[in-house]
């Protein structure tokens, strides 16, 4: 009997991996840098990755998606990761954060507005969760809504919404009598504006802003589910944030793994090659122990998460785990280098800057702490 692989469980998962592979070689690789230093994210690759039916990998074939599950999702996240993780973002904001989240909870009039423009890549997609004064303290959001005849009037503001900048629509939180409800705001609605850029550490590729309402005007066709269905429609998408999420984490870990061991390999010191000295030696099996087994964490966690079945206990422990592995690995990877790994040649120091993202965005370690312990007080009481 093979072998079961756990990173490619069929057939269309392995080739879907290699699509991914190809793309990274021929197409981010090459960018990364680049985009990274101008921090401008490129639109012309995300277009790319729709024409390589990735924008909609956890969308149904019937509505122009790719119909694979969240494994799928995770092996995008994971390679894209190893080159530009903060093109990574980018996708995983557009794909997950607004694909994603407004297909499952969005009407056939709804889809056939905007689902084909997004799962292109014509549109850039965005959600708007986050606010100056609330992160993950969503029921403290101050952003509200009230009904208007035909229409919302909305007002408020949010913060750190990557893809802002660029982004052509919007997945929107807000209050409606107190009650957090969901809606889709195009950029060209009354009312609507995005502030200027917000500087980054890391993840540079993808743009960040705030976002302002002042008493923007949203048709009430654009209501997305019902009155107060927001936690719940959040809540659903969120194992799957997480989970790719951790995928990106771990391509981190990958990248740096291979980094640090090919230039202790070459680089002398003393006589002997690096790789021969007992520190060195540490840092890179720690790190490829470390690396395993978020490996083997993070999918096996994916292969039970969908929109149908849910598994927060796992998804949390993924991200909780994966999300320092990352930023330790890139570190281990940094010192074996030395003075190379701070310096941008050897592409170390952007991924030590782009790990760290990973340890708040999507929820906080502590905000996993919580969840974890909660859950696990809930099953035994």
């Amino acid at each position: 009997m093979d072998a079961f692989d756990l990173e490619n469980p069929t057939p269309e998962h392995k080739l879907l991996r290699q699509t991914v592979r190809d793309l990274v070689r021929d197409a981010v690789e090459p960018q990364a840098a680049e985009y990274d230093e101008s921090a401008t994210l490129n639109r012309g690759l995300l277009q790319k990755c729709g024409e390589l039916g990735l924008l909609g990998i956890t969308i149904p074939e019937a509505q122009g998606g790719a119909g694979m599950d969240t494994v799928a999702a995770v092996i995008v996240h994971h390679e894209l990761a190893k080159s530009d993780v903060g093109f990574t973002l980018a996708y995983l904001a557009h794909s997950m954060l607004f694909v994603n989240n407004f297909f499952h909870n969005s009407t056939e009039e709804q889809r056939r507005r905007y689902l084909s423009k997004v799962i292109s890549g014509e549109w850039v997609g965005a959600m708007g969760m986050t606010e100056p004064g609330a992160g993950t303290d969503v029921l403290g959001m101050k952003t509200f809504a009230r009904r208007d005849g035909n229409r919302y009037i909305l007002k408020g503001r949010k913060a750190l919404i990557t893809n802002a900048p660029d982004a052509n629509v919007f997945l929107v939180y807000a209050k409606v009598d107190e009650r957090v409800t969901a809606f889709v705001v195009e950029r060209s609605f009354a009312g609507f504006s995005t502030d200027k850029k917000t500087h980054k550490m890391g993840m540079r590729s993808s743009t960040m802003s705030e976002v302002i309402f002042d008493d923007c005007v949203v048709p009430a066709e654009n209501l997305l589910g019902k009155e107060g269905g927001g936690v719940q429609n959040m809540m659903r998408n969120l194992e799957v944030e997480r989970i790719t999420l951790a995928a990106m984490s771990l391509g981190i870990a990958d990248r740096c793994v291979e980094i640090m061991s090919k230039y202790a390999a070459t680089r002398m010191s003393f006589g002997k090659s690096l790789a021969e000295h007992g520190q060195i030696q540490r840092y890179i099996a720690e790190s490829y122990a470390m690396t395993e087994a978020a490996r083997a964490l993070i999918y096996s966690v994916a292969r039970g998460v969908s929109h149908e079945s849910r598994n927060r206990l796992g998804s949390d422990a993924a991200k909780l785990f994966a999300a320092p592995v990352g930023k330790m690995v890139a570190d281990h990877a940094m010192q074996v280098l030395g003075g190379w790994g701070y310096c941008s040649e050897y592409k170390v120091e952007r991924f030590f800057r782009d790990a760290k993202l990973l340890e708040i965005g999507g929820g906080t370690l502590e905000a996993h702490q919580k969840n974890i312990t909660k859950e696990l007080l809930r099953q035994i009481s």
